[in-house]
């Protein structure tokens, strides 16, 4: 028998607005009420399942991509990204794409990011006064907005990179605005009112991205070029074609969007947690500094992810019908569901203390396939998932072997920016820089002085 898991009986807009402002307490309350499987009702009143047991995870992730649209699912997006997005493409059309994003992504091309990634956060660090109290959010938005424009949009001329990033912070503030977020979720992506507030800042945006592109194409040194859009226009698909400028502004929009907020609040949420637990930070700030292996790094990482994932859900729409919860329900086709990376990842009887920040949890037992999901999984994980990795290793092992850091006040709450999850503060950290580097500041001072 087709049916839908219970829910609660709450007014769609209540429902919205709960998880908009208490995402995780309301997700919470609802798994303590009903279980592993229920059903939410807060975009555009149409049914979303929400699911946490990892056989349930399991099942979604390993299902076959003509039963499992996460395309057709996340269309709320498709305004800002546009139709030829990775994210709002399914079946073979999203096979092809993904094989052609893949490869700049993979092993050794992370290293060549790696100057650009250091050179950034040696700019941002430069900036940070003695005793300085920091959001660390908007600092990790400008330092992974500067990776973004050098290592994917491959632009280093210093007029041309402020001209963009004007453009780019004025369209990611508007996009990324609370009411921005309910206008979708209660009126729909195709609302007149919203297409027309978001042409008025993606206009701008598109002309430059458009320009940039042609720019690339007529480079006489495109095969030299290291930077991911020219690995793009130079890539090709099993037919010898290549990608579109239409793709190539869509998968551009994707890169910027899901690289630079994601990993900037993964950051500003790990130095908020880190701040918090004087331990757990002494010991990654002694490891980092004696350059030892980089398990804990990692692991910090990895726990700072578990327990703040940015993204709380991802969501698909079956095509077919499917069967969840031990066998107790089985969801028609049309059903939208969504593993709930939040929820997974707080359940005690996979991480015993759910609710503590504790890295040592990740040496004893690294992270399942189904169990660990921040950047999704299947066929549908996170294309830039080794990329934003590797750029927070680097910003955090900049940042603390150049400074310390100290709390401003006690844990900030989960607060949200537009589909992301942020500390309520911007994760106050205070910085003084440490005592090694002055006192070997001043000794180069007093050599250059001789």
């Amino acid at each position: 028998m087709l049916d839908l898991p219970p829910g609660p009986k709450q007014p769609r807009y209540a429902q919205a607005l709960q998880w908009v402002m208490r995402p995780q307490e309301f997700a919470v309350r609802q798994r303590e009420r009903f279980g592993d499987v229920f059903t939410l009702e807060f975009i555009d009143g149409q049914p979303l399942v929400f699911l946490s047991d990892p056989e349930d995870i399991r099942t979604v992730f390993t299902g076959a991509a003509n039963v499992m649209h996460a395309g057709a699912a996340n269309k709320v997006l498709a305004p800002i990204l546009g139709a030829r997005s990775i994210l709002l493409l399914d079946e073979a059309e999203h096979l092809r794409q993904r094989r052609l994003l893949l490869p700049p992504f993979h092993g050794e091309r992370m290293l060549r990011y790696e100057a650009i990634m250091a050179e950034a956060a040696e700019r941002e660090l430069e900036t940070w006064q003695e005793g300085e109290t920091i959001a660390m959010l908007p600092r990790m938005q400008a330092l992974t907005l500067e990776v973004i424009m050098r290592a994917v949009f491959g632009i280093e001329d210093g007029l041309e990179m402020e001209r963009l990033r004007v453009l780019l912070r004025t369209m990611l503030q508007a996009t990324t605005d609370m009411r921005q977020m309910a206008l979708s979720l209660i009126m729909g992506p195709e609302s007149e009112r919203l297409q027309r507030r978001l042409r008025e800042v993606l206009d701008p945006v598109d002309e430059e991205l458009y320009r940039v592109i042609a720019e690339h194409r007529g480079a006489s040194d495109l095969e030299q070029r290291e930077d991911i859009l020219s690995m793009l226009l130079l890539a090709r698909d099993e037919d010898g074609e290549a990608m579109t400028d239409l793709e190539l502004r869509d998968e551009l929009m994707t890169l910027l969007l899901a690289g630079h907020e994601t990993t900037a609040s993964s950051l500003s949420w790990a130095f908020e947690q880190l701040t918090q637990r004087p331990q757990t930070l002494e010991r990654l700030t002694e490891e980092l500094r004696g350059g030892e292996d980089e398990a804990y790094v990692d692991a910090v990482i990895q726990e700072t992810m578990r327990l703040r994932p940015v993204l709380p859900i991802v969501i698909r729409l079956l095509k077919e019908p499917i069967t969840v919860g031990q066998g107790r329900f089985r969801l028609p086709a049309g059903t939208r569901v969504a593993p709930a990376i939040m929820l997974v990842h707080l359940r005690d009887d996979i991480y015993p203390e759910p609710f503590e920040f504790r890295p040592e949890r990740f040496i004893e037992t690294p992270p399942g396939t189904y169990t660990w999901i921040p950047f999704g999984g299947g066929m549908r994980r996170c294309v830039g998932s080794a990329f934003a990795l590797f750029e927070m290793r680097a910003v955090l092992r900049a940042v603390l072997t150049t400074f310390d850091i100290e709390a401003v006040g006690g844990p900030e709450r989960i607060a949200r920016r537009s589909l992301t999850i942020v500390p309520d503060h911007g994760g106050r950290v205070r910085v003084v820089r440490r005592a090694e580097a002055v006192v070997a500041g001043a000794a180069d001072e007093g050599a250059l002085a001789l």
